[in-house]
């Protein structure tokens, strides 16, 4: 993979942006930790994060599933306090929410009987802002958004794109100093997410936003070079800011142009990097979380890396954007396929092992054969389930048997979701029955 590091040494200097280093602090997250109590032991969410935004920047959390993103932009938002460390906005310690920290969530979250206008004046009457006020204030954030006409109109009325345009308003007529934004984009088609980023970066450069600095979430690793001044890279369970990857492209930028795609692959790389440590081929527990990755996701990426013009390897930002994939939908399959044994995923690439080639060539019934063999080997709670039914006479065994085992380890959702992927995978390579109206695990295909 290229190193967009030596590309950018090649730059026009009149397309790099200016060091932000001198411009006054927004923010200063300082050696924050946020753990969870689990079963009388702690579980680490967050460890030792350390963040700061300067004035005139957007800084980007990207991470996978399980980094904590989400519950340090709630820290941030004062919503929720730290187990341990500080921080600071605009030099005083953040005590609960503060005036001039406004948030943009994912879900559009809009009272759905109140009109736009009303949606937009909610958040300045709940501060005490007087009516005439609120509402030359409101009008105005409606007409800046590009939402003017759409006053009276109800958030039914509206398609997706406009209604986080409303979301936007209401958090815009506050006239924030830091604006935080939680995955704002995620819920939106593609046509639309582009149209409503890139209307809100020309009111950015443009000067026209009250805010001084923005810190969004996102999982898509386009949208945050596409965006960000800086991009903060976090490793899963538990969260901690691995890398911190400076933007140096002016806006508007080109999706397009090679150093712009460069940087994107670099991402990839450091996101899917072994640690320092850690074992080349990383091997499930008993208690290992497991996503909610689908049989037909997993062979349809072996088929795809299989055929032309990939044969075999890919360079992952190339297989997303294929198969329009983003960070927390590519990754998941991928790194299920490495701990299948059915690919290998470093540095950006993934790759297909032989059994993954093989798999691709078989047909429906030897897949099914062979993937049975791959699970039981590499997945040890199907394993489990197995043994169980193969020691009771009946062969025949409850899930809350082993929903309580992995509740011991896993918070109540990872275990579900744990548990249902095993039985997903474990139906379709025939080692197990499961009724789901039971809840009972056995050999037989049919249960009278």
């Amino acid at each position: 993979m290229q190193n967009p590091n030596t590309s950018n040494a090649a730059l026009d200097p009149d397309l790099l942006q200016p060091p932000s280093r001198a411009r006054p602090e927004v923010l200063s997250v300082q050696h924050v930790c946020r753990g969870f109590n689990r079963n009388q032991s702690e579980q680490l969410v967050l460890d030792d994060v350390n963040v700061t935004l300067r004035e005139g920047e957007i800084v980007g959390l990207l991470g996978r599933s399980g980094s904590g993103k989400s519950t340090l932009l709630r820290i941030i938002a004062g919503l929720i306090a730290p187990t341990s460390g500080d921080v600071n906005y605009l030099g005083r310690p953040l005590r609960g929410p503060a005036a001039g920290v406004a948030m943009v969530f994912q879900t559009f979250a809009l009272f759905p009987w109140l009109t736009v206008l009303q949606n937009v004046e909610a958040g300045l009457e709940a501060i005490g802002v007087g009516p005439q006020q609120r509402r030359a204030r409101a009008l105005a954030a409606i007409d800046l958004i590009g939402l003017d006409g759409f006053e009276n109109a109800y958030p039914r009325e509206l398609s997706g794109g406009m209604r986080q345009r409303v979301g936007f308003a209401r958090a815009l007529v506050v006239d924030p100093t830091l604006m935080l934004m939680d995955e704002p984009f995620s819920a939106l088609d593609v046509l639309t997410a582009e149209t409503l980023r890139t209307d809100l970066l020309d009111l950015w450069t443009q000067g026209r936003l009250p805010i001084k600095s923005v810190l969004i979430v996102t999982h898509n690793i386009e949208e945050a070079v596409f965006m960000c001044d800086r991009i903060l890279v976090l490793s899963s369970n538990p969260g901690r800011v691995v890398a911190e990857i400076p933007v140096p492209f002016k806006h508007p930028r080109n999706r397009l142009d090679p150093v712009f795609r460069a940087l994107v692959d670099d991402i990839y790389a450091k996101m899917t990097a072994r640690q320092p440590g850690a074992p080349a081929k990383p091997e499930l527990e008993p208690g290992s979380r497991l996503p909610g990755v689908s049989i037909n996701l997993m062979a349809g990426l072996i088929e795809t890396l299989a055929a032309e013009p990939y044969n075999g390897r890919a360079d992952m930002p190339d297989i997303a954007r294929t198969l329009q994939l983003e960070v927390d939908d590519l990754f998941p399959v991928a790194e299920m396929l490495q701990h299948l044994g059915f690919a290998e995923v470093s540095e950006g690439d993934v790759v297909l092992t032989h059994a993954g080639k093989t798999f691709a060539e078989f047909s429906t019934q030897e897949r099914k054969l062979m993937f049975s063999e791959h699970l039981l080997r590499h997945v040890p709670l199907a394993a489990r389930i197995k043994t169980v039914l193969d020691e009771r006479p009946n062969h025949r065994a409850p899930r809350v048997r082993f929903e309580q085992e992995l509740e011991d380890l896993l918070s109540d959702d990872a275990a579900t979701q744990t548990l249902d992927s095993v039985i997903a995978w474990g139906r379709y390579a025939e080692i197990f029955s499961y009724n789901d109206k039971t809840g009972i695990f056995s050999f037989a295909d049919v249960e009278s």
